[in-house]
């Protein structure tokens, strides 16, 4: 039976019905980034071991019901890559998972060396993915039968490969140490989106600009981010960064000069030429004592003791990644070691206080990390 998008609500809530009494679910979306500004679900995929089912979240508005779904602690929820799923689901519905089990985090684990989906399934499933849509622009209806199967790939493996992966975490005796990290990811606390006027700050090159120059790449940025937001078109679709920065150097004052900037387009003139002279102009307007500026960095000042304990604690890991056989960053990343240089914990109640330090880690190599620190 070829797959179907289920757009109708008493078929959804069948589906849901059914899904109830699953001990696992796998869960997919899908987004459009690449083509939208605003980043939601525009298809939701859900497996058990036996079925596979598409979901519109654009026909079944507010997906009632699957919210509780997710956060039923009965129900083992499968995703790859979960902060991503779940960054959109909560941010559009609210909704947070339990019970979770995540394939990418369990591959991390096991030192894979491709942690992608399509790498892990390809090795441990002998499924090689087809590629063909992943920039495809799910916001579209209809969906084409290819579009469906190619998502539904998505889903349809991961209990297979999640209990591939939990019986080899189990071999190693890691499944508690992922378990952990599949706690915290649910837990996480996503911020708000930031303001464009905080964004256009951080953008790449926006440092390099000289503060009158940074005043219009502002207004410049506010411009685009509210154009895409209106037309809800990706913001690179409107004008690059490298567009932005280009006009924010040359600051344009006339039509005519602004044939010949990089990124600047005769399209995007004929179209938006009046609106950006009108940002340009906002931004030389901004008066002198308000012009955007970058705090100076605070100056540092050495701390020999500090750099020793880091050094003794970046020694620590390398013999720890020969040891546990896994990466760097997944050991004990950068802003970690230098958690533990800073604070200096001596014992290991110490220890289980400093910010984002796991138990594992701990039951693994908590003393060793003291004697780093340990003044001699």
């Amino acid at each position: 039976m070829p797959l179907h998008l289920i757009q109708d609500l008493p078929e959804y809530s069948a589906l849901l019905d059914r899904l109830r009494l699953e001990p696992l679910v796998a869960v997919d979306t899908e987004a459009a980034s690449f083509h939208r500004h605003r980043d939601r679900v525009y298809l939701l995929q859900l497996s058990t071991r036996s079925e596979t089912h598409l979901v519109d979240p654009l026909a079944i508005h507010d997906l009632p019901g699957f919210g509780e779904l997710l956060a039923d602690p009965a129900i083992e929820v499968v995703f790859h890559d979960a902060d991503y799923d779940l960054r959109l689901l909560g941010y559009e519905f609210g909704f947070r998972a339990s019970n979770l089990f995540d394939t990418r985090i369990a591959a991390q684990f096991l030192n894979e060396p491709g942690i992608g989906l399509a790498a892990i399934l390809e090795k441990y499933v002998g499924v090689r993915p087809d590629k063909r849509f992943q920039r495809a622009d799910w916001s579209v209806r209809p969906l084409t039968q290819p579009m469906l199967e190619y998502a539904a790939m998505d889903t349809r493996h991961l209990p297979v490969l999640r209990d591939i992966l939990r019986d080899r975490l189990t071999e190693r005796g890691r499944l508690d140490w992922v378990e952990e990290e599949f706690a915290l990811t649910t837990a996480v606390q996503w911020p708000a989106p930031e303001s464009p006027e905080i964004a256009a700050l951080s953008m790449k090159g926006a440092r390099a600009l000289s503060p009158r120059a940074l005043a219009v790449f502002r207004e410049l940025y506010v411009w685009r981010t509210r154009t895409a937001d209106s037309l809800d078109r990706a913001a690179f679709r409107i004008v690059g960064n490298e567009g932005l920065i280009a006009l924010a150097e040359r600051t344009p004052t006339d039509p005519s000069a602004l044939t010949g900037i990089p990124g600047v387009g005769r399209d995007l003139i004929e179209r938006r030429g009046t609106e950006i002279l009108e940002a340009v102009r906002r931004g030389l307007a901004v008066p002198e004592a308000d012009l955007p500026r970058f705090p100076r960095a605070a100056r540092h000042r050495p701390d020999p003791s500090f750099e020793t304990k880091l050094e003794r604690l970046k020694a620590l890991r390398v013999l720890l990644v020969s040891r546990l056989d896994l990466q760097p960053g997944v050991i004990c990343p950068n802003w970690l070691l230098e958690g533990v240089a800073r604070e200096s914990p001596a014992t290991l109640e110490s220890l289980a206080q400093i910010d984002g330090i796991r138990r594992w880690q701990i039951a693994q190599f908590g003393p060793e990390l003291l004697e780093a620190v340990k003044l001699k």
